[in-house]
């Protein structure tokens, strides 16, 4: 059975070491798995996110200069955003507008591929990696309407090749992939699921991802500042779960309760009230429960030391120690 070594969150890699030149490597790996053609980063330009751990745990992102002329957005989202299409929409644009100087011809508007690495179902699919881009149609064909541009070749004279203007849309959902290894990028996608790369993968870079990316590399405060987001991202996203349920309970209850007023008997109605009151309690009470071990499980999974994650859960070490983490 193959082996797992222990990595680093992704988003955390994007925050700090994946900014280093020296590891452009790994994202080039990524990417190139990703687009299906070798990519080479150039700069990293800028991003939304700030690098210190204490802002954003919801959102990591960065912006990257390939050798193409490009720019790339790449995204860690970790919980739901309802309006998350349209901010999306509006990142692609703003990278357009922004690179484009004020007087400059259109012919120099630059190509934008946004890439989004979700940790949350966002719509509904049978697919856990979607493209999608703008294109024409004939309404009454149905073929796509192929625009070219005149370039030169490199042997002399004049070469076609279609436009391919409008920004490119890359969602992967981590959650719905079934750790079944079909292709390189499949092994990118379950190193961004578990943070662990098995000793079979054969991906180009996935190999460096392995040794830049290991928890074993971290100094002692490097681990302390990691442990210390991790446990951020797991909380906050357990709170925003907790929050959307006890909404959605909240809002069922009303509507009952407000059904059962019409008509009802009083004493039959003080009876099920009592009833489910204990009955909601007593649920609660084991919902909790299994939130701590499920924020137990996830800061296990990331490599966080048992010692913190008693003190983030209030669970006891031997607690922490049966739980499972696959």
């Amino acid at each position: 059975m193959p082996t797992e070594q222990k990595l680093i969150r992704f988003d955390w890699a994007i925050k700090t070491l994946l900014r280093e030149k020296a590891n452009f490597d790994v994202l080039n790996g990524f990417l190139s798995a990703l687009l299906g053609e070798t990519i080479t980063i150039e700069q990293i330009l800028e991003s939304e996110s700030n690098a210190e751990e204490g802002r954003k745990y919801n959102r990591v992102d960065l912006l990257v200069h390939d050798t193409k002329g490009r720019k790339l957005i790449i995204e860690v989202q970790n919980q739901h955003e309802s309006d998350y299409m349209e901010r999306l929409l509006f990142g692609t644009s703003k990278v357009i507008v922004e690179n484009l100087p004020l007087g400059e011809d259109y012919g120099r508007i630059v190509k934008v591929i946004s890439i989004s690495i979700l940790y949350f179902n966002l719509g509904i699919g049978d697919d856990y990696v979607y493209r999608g881009t703008t294109e024409f149609r004939g309404l009454h064909t149905g073929h796509a309407l192929d625009v070219r541009e005149r370039l030169k070749a490199p042997q002399g004279g004049v070469a076609f090749q279609s436009k391919k203007i409008f920004p490119e849309y890359y969602l992967i959902h981590v959650e719905r992939f079934q750790d079944v290894i079909r292709n390189d990028l499949d092994e990118w996608i379950y190193l961004l699921k578990h943070t662990t790369v098995r000793d079979d993968f054969r991906s180009p870079a996935i190999g460096k991802a392995r040794q830049k990316l290991a928890l074993i590399n971290m100094t002692q405060e490097e681990r302390r500042r990691y442990e210390r987001y991790v446990e951020s991202v797991v909380i906050e996203r357990d709170l925003f779960r907790t929050a959307k349920e006890d909404g959605w309970e909240e809002g069922w209850a009303e509507g009952r309760e407000e059904g059962r007023e019409k008509g009802r008997e009083e004493g039959r109605e003080e009876g099920r009230e009592e009833g489910h009151a204990e009955g909601h309690a007593e649920g609660h009470v084991a919902g909790r429960e299994e939130e701590r071990r499920s924020i137990a499980r996830a800061l296990k999974q990331s490599g966080v030391d048992v010692a913190r994650i008693a003190i983030a859960t209030g669970l006891t070490q031997a607690e922490i120690a049966e739980i499972a983490t696959t």
